[in-house]
């Protein structure tokens, strides 16, 4: 996720003391270190850093149409693919028709997981991160203003998709028999499961993100973190359904990351759940947390 743009994002944030060649606060060709332009680098000035990073890497821009888009485009895709002709009859379907129209999240995430992973690991594979640490030498101030910058980008996208989602079932369930006369009102986020299934949509995607940030902290491995962290979220539901026992698979449905957050999206029958909506995501958030500590702790303790 770096390139030049990066570059010239942190060197204008350094000013004239910059590490640009990897020390910081020598500038090559000179004999001796030079003060970094900023001094006692508050949260603001690290958060300028960071915005125009991102803003100025095209990557970034791809990854969080990406998200977008698969969020509303395989949602709509899978609305489209279901009707209610299966059934005894319409109402028999049972459909949860919000989650349904949401579906696009699972996908969706991977490129919320990209995202968060080079947000840190593409400065660690250039060398940059030395430039960044110039610029900003409080490494904790560093990684909060990488966190939020990647909270509110990964949370407009992630709105817009859920929107897009939401529009494209409203548009489609009523040609595929799921209409108001057959027990399915109309999506809309003044119903109160569907906005909360919708908004638990959104807020799970930034958890992914900021987990894969943590992730790709600890890990310094570009890679290697994104396998981690796809590994983390797929793992679960591949084998609770190989798993026989019913026990046990609620056990993992309760403790992974995947299953337990997108227990959100569910409007209907919720007693059935393994673990209810906002305990579910409160799992992942706990991954979420757990990364970012670790993240911190060895990025703060070990050279860059």
């Amino acid at each position: 996720m770096t390139g030049p743009a990066t570059g010239r994002a942190a060197a204008s944030a350094a000013g004239p003391g910059s590490a640009s060649d990897g020390v910081p606060g020598r500038v090559p060709g000179r004999a001796g270190p030079v003060r970094p332009a900023i001094r006692g680098a508050t949260l603001r000035h690290a958060l300028h850093a960071e915005w125009t990073k991102l803003r100025t890497l095209r990557s970034s821009a791809w990854l969080l149409l990406g998200l977008a888009v698969l969020m509303a485009g395989v949602g709509a895709a899978v609305t489209g693919s279901v009707d209610t002709s299966a059934c005894p009859s319409p109402a028999g379907c049972q459909e949860d028709t919000p989650r349904l129209s949401l579906s696009g999240v699972q996908i969706a995430q991977v490129a919320a997981v990209v995202l968060g992973v080079l947000t840190i690991g593409g400065e660690f594979s250039t060398g940059t991160i030395s430039a960044t640490l110039a610029a900003v030498p409080r490494r904790a101030l560093v990684l909060l203003a990488k966190a939020t910058v990647i909270t509110g980008t990964v949370a407009v996208a992630a709105s817009a998709g859920v929107l897009g989602s939401l529009a494209a079932g409203r548009l489609l369930l009523p040609g595929q028999g799921f209409t108001a006369a057959n027990g399915y009102p109309p999506l809309s986020l003044a119903d109160g499961p569907t906005l909360r299934a919708a908004s638990g949509t959104v807020l799970y995607l930034v958890l992914v993100a900021l987990l894969s940030f943590g992730a790709g902290t600890a890990l310094r491995d570009t890679a290697g973190a994104i396998t981690g962290v796809l590994a983390l979220l797929w793992l679960a539901p591949v084998i609770t359904r190989v798993v026989g026992d019913e026990h046990w698979r609620d056990r993992l449905e309760k403790i992974a990351p995947m299953p337990a957050g997108l227990s959100i999206q569910y409007t209907k029958a919720l007693d059935r759940l393994a673990i209810g909506p906002w305990a579910g995501l409160g799992v992942l958030a706990a991954y979420a947390a757990a990364a970012l500590l670790l993240g911190g702790a060895l990025f703060v303790t070990r050279d860059p």
